[in-house]
């Protein structure tokens, strides 16, 4: 997990070592997860996930990234645990009304169907914990991504970290050093973070997420302004600067924004990336090694899909030891078993 960027502040070792060790303590005992975990139990799982995924990217190509992001929003709270699926209780604060993930996160009913056709078939035998992930994966694949082997045995937890979500995961306007410590608190490295941003090449994001991206002279964090003046003009007319259109969303690659690619590294090359977060990974002055990686990836996808596949494989692998140890089998993904 080594992060080698050639300008590091003094504060910046002590931060980086700091994470390590965290990540180290927390990842260390984790339970092993294996690919043929329900090969005897439930051995349509694979079948019944990816005809459902089919169905669900065939209606709408936007479900792919809404499935994408669910299980990353998942994973980097408590680990990869189903717990953004639950619903609020009278005991239970859940993750879905959390500030960062209120209105950006969707896709649930596309986890409910899936999880109610293999209960139909292998009632409480496969957590929502591995059927979020397995859906991410077939997510990826039906809109041209890469394919990657998906360990399971996951549970799923009883609890909720309402308070986790604004402290673990990177928020649009969060600046590089700040991004690169929330992935490090996760055992994800650099090119874990640069690989998986790359995600949001079949995104979208709310108007409210980069009005303030846009304001002004849209000067990224380079000194550079954008090539296009028509895509400028564009966002301006979809996020208002004066205030109004909170949830109006625009496309973060606006090439191909319906096809997993490597155009969005090439978006972030020209200064456009549409989220102040992702434009820092090439354009932030302490960012020698991540824009490396942006250059890297947008001049060979094949380098972008074999380390977004590798990576997608180790942010599955985030869980914890008290979950699979007190964890369950939910019956239903929006609410712990009574």
């Amino acid at each position: 997990m080594a992060l080698s960027l050639h300008f590091r502040p003094p504060f910046l070792h002590l931060v980086l070592l700091v994470f390590s060790i965290f990540s180290i303590s927390l990842h260390a005992s984790d339970p092993p997860l294996t690919l043929d975990y329900y090969a005897k139990t439930c051995p349509t799982l694979l079948e019944i996930v990816r005809k459902e995924m089919e169905c669900a990217v065939l209606s709408d190509p936007r479900n792919a990234a809404l499935i994408l992001r669910l299980h990353f929003h998942d994973c980097f709270v408590q680990g990869c645990d189903a717990s953004v699926l639950l619903d609020d209780t009278i005991t239970l604060q859940g993750e879905k009304t959390a500030p960062l993930n209120l209105n950006s996160l969707k896709g649930f009913g596309i986890i409910d169907r899936i999880k109610n056709k293999l209960e139909s078939d292998c009632p409480s035998i496969v957590s929502c914990a591995d059927i979020l992930t397995i859906a991410a994966r077939d997510a990826v694949i039906l809109v041209g991504g890469p394919y990657w082997d998906v360990p399971l045995g996951r549970k799923d937890s009883k609890t909720a970290g309402y308070a986790l979500v604004s402290t673990n995961i990177p928020a649009s306007d969060d600046g590089l050093l700040s991004i690169i410590s929330k992935f490090l608190s996760q055992g994800l490295s650099v090119t874990d973070m640069v690989a998986l941003s790359g995600a949001h090449t079949i995104g979208m994001a709310r108007c409210v997420n980069f009005r303030a991206r846009i304001s002004g002279d849209f000067i990224a964090t380079s000194g550079m302004n954008p090539t296009s003046e028509t895509y400028l003009s564009k966002l301006k007319s979809i996020c208002p600067a004066a205030g109004g259109g909170d949830d109006n969303e625009s496309d973060m690659d606006y090439v191909t924004p319906n096809v997993f690619d490597n155009s969005f590294y090439d978006i972030l090359l020209k200064g456009e990336g549409l989220l102040n977060s992702d434009q820092e990974l090439y354009s932030s002055v302490v960012g020698i090694e991540t824009k490396k990686l942006v250059q890297k990836y947008a001049e060979d996808s094949i380098a972008f899909f074999s380390q977004f596949s590798d990576s997608m494989v180790k942010m599955g692998n985030i869980t914890n030891s008290d979950t699979y140890v007190n964890g369950e089998v939910r019956k239903n993904c929006r609410f712990v078993n009574t």
